[in-house]
């Protein structure tokens, strides 16, 4: 590549989150991450008109991983561009594409099994009713080591990056090393003030490819995650910056980590705690932020330790974080 490609953050506003999108100004452009129904018409296409681009003319819409600010938008964007982008993500998360139920399931079968909350169900589907434009079958599945063309000279790789979904990807401009993640690099989380991941032994080999191998020179974040001092980094980060973070992710894993795998040798215990029955790992963490404030990123990623704790993965963790 002779000219570098600019890249554009795209934020939308919803709740507690600001949702960032990335179009890459490629000939054939593409945008990262779609947020939620609203973000395409009422914070793209103003945000694209502004730098003179038409969100008409895009023709890759490249998916980080399936969850619901992320993938919500892709059926209203794919209709803007007259349907003639390609949709990308990677197959373990394509279900989340496909249909609105899954969403539900994933909550119900992870985080809302510790929640309590006899509306939960009900909520998942009208959140999911609300924020997703479409279901939708993909243009194109990756599994990583795909290499997408976006036109002249301009061309992406995908890398698979499993931890915070099964089906979260990596989209890298190939020769300047800009690396889009979603939220695959939590360091301390975002407004909840705690990483999110389902596999924890994946979070972490992803979190040292990514450091070590793919070593981006700018990193590209999904929302504004915080230092351990409660500053955020910003969805921007230069290659300093983004090695900081790496390194940062995987010691704050390890601490977490080395508390959930110790909790869970002793038993889980039920109790009055709202972090209940993983009220030890919050107490040694000296976590006290509310764990029910979706997308719960504290159950989610215990139910993920507890979840590996039957494998033969599990005692080396136990070791490791020892």
């Amino acid at each position: 590549m002779t000219t570098p490609v600019a890249v554009h953050p795209l934020v939308s506003p919803w709740g507690r989150f600001g949702l960032y999108s990335f179009f890459i100004d490629s000939p054939e452009p593409a945008i990262v991450d779609t947020g939620i129904a609203s973000s395409p018409a009422e914070g793209m296409a103003p945000a694209l008109e502004a730098i003179g681009r038409r969100i008409e003319d895009v023709r890759w819409i490249l998916l980080t991983h399936g969850h619901i600010d992320h993938i919500g938008g892709a059926h209203a964007l794919w209709e803007l561009t007259g349907r003639r982008a390609k949709v990308v993500i990677h197959e373990a998360d394509a279900p989340m594409l496909r249909a609105r139920q899954a969403h539900v399931d994933e909550y119900l079968s992870g985080r809302g099994q510790y929640l309590q909350d006899p509306d939960g169900e009900a909520k998942q589907i009208g959140a999911a009713n609300a924020v997703i434009s479409g279901e939708m079958e993909p243009s194109m599945l990756v599994r990583g080591g795909e290499t997408l063309s976006l036109g002249g000279d301009v061309t992406v790789s995908v890398h698979s990056i499993p931890g915070h979904t099964p089906g979260s990807v990596a989209y890298v401009i190939d020769g300047q090393d800009d690396v889009f993640v979603g939220d695959a690099v939590q360091v301390h989380g975002a407004a909840n003030g705690f990483p999110g991941y389902v596999d924890p032994s994946g979070y972490r080999s992803s979190l040292e490819y990514l450091r070590d191998e793919v070593r981006p020179r700018h990193l590209y974040l999904g929302h504004p995650y915080r230092r351990s001092d409660g500053t955020p980094y910003g969805v921007e980060l230069d290659q300093d910056q983004a090695r900081e973070a790496l390194t940062e992710s995987l010691a704050i894993e390890a601490r977490v980590g080395g508390a959930a795998c110790g909790c869970l040798a002793d038993g889980l215990q039920e109790t009055q705690s709202p972090y209940s029955p993983f009220a030890p790992v919050a107490r040694e963490l000296g976590y006290d932020g509310d764990p029910t404030l979706e997308p719960s990123p504290f159950f989610t990623t215990m139910d993920g330790y507890r979840s590996q704790s039957t494998t033969t993965s599990f005692q080396r963790s136990v070791r490791n974080h020892g």
